[in-house]
């Protein structure tokens, strides 16, 4: 546990309770690092860019938006950033959708404080909490898998990538496009590749063609 304990922590949610509850879940778990919070998610975004963030514990809606529009360009700009959402959506409806935008756990608002516990050290020692609900949808997923389309794995920002290849866009037209660094965009696109199992913008082609 000591190669741990020095952690800094981004607590994001618009409800300073909630951020105030994990903080003291996260002060009895025994971590000596700073705790930051953020109330938007454009606070979130200038926390991350100005501190070194190991663990992001994020809702998933916000006034200004939400969390989804974001995390995949944190997970692309900061890869070793580990992200546990805390949401009150049903985590059947959306955790897969989270888990697929790159996040390394989902955790649902109405667990126990020892499920929050157990969460959280499971995403900082092992970088991943999957809950018994998700592995139930991860299976049934793969159990399914043949008759999905595989381009429902991507992200909004993912597909919004994948159009501009389509396009014809090289990847210094979609990183100026998006506002990004040409080698996120690069990153963006290997992700995306694995995510659906291809090697070539050819094979991406004919998969949009196809779905």
């Amino acid at each position: 546990m000591t190669e741990y304990k020095n952690i800094t922590f981004l607590l994001a949610d618009d409800h300073s309770l909630i951020r105030q509850g994990v903080e003291i879940l996260i002060e009895d778990l025994g971590f000596e690092g700073d705790i930051l919070h953020a109330s938007t998610l454009q606070k979130v975004l200038a926390c991350t860019a100005e501190n070194n963030i190991d663990v992001l514990v994020i809702d998933a809606a916000f006034p200004d938006g939400n969390s989804l529009e974001i995390i995949p360009d944190l997970k692309t700009k900061y890869p070793e950033l580990k992200i546990l959402v805390f949401s009150g959506l049903e985590e059947s409806d959306y955790a897969l959708r989270f888990l697929n935008a790159g996040v390394n756990g989902f955790l649902t608002k109405v667990s126990e404080e020892e499920d929050i516990k157990n969460a959280l050290m499971k995403v900082i020692v092992e970088g991943r909490y999957i809950s018994s609900v998700t592995q139930g949808l991860l299976l049934n997923s793969l159990q399914n898998s043949s008759h999905q389309n595989p381009l429902e794995k991507l992200t909004k920002r993912e597909l919004e990538v994948v159009q501009m290849y389509a396009d014809g866009m090289g990847n210094l037209e979609i990183a100026n496009a998006l506002g990004l660094k040409q080698n996120s965009v690069s990153t963006m696109k290997k992700r995306v590749f694995e995510k659906l199992g291809i090697d070539s913008l050819v094979e991406l082609a004919a998969l949009l063609k196809k779905y």
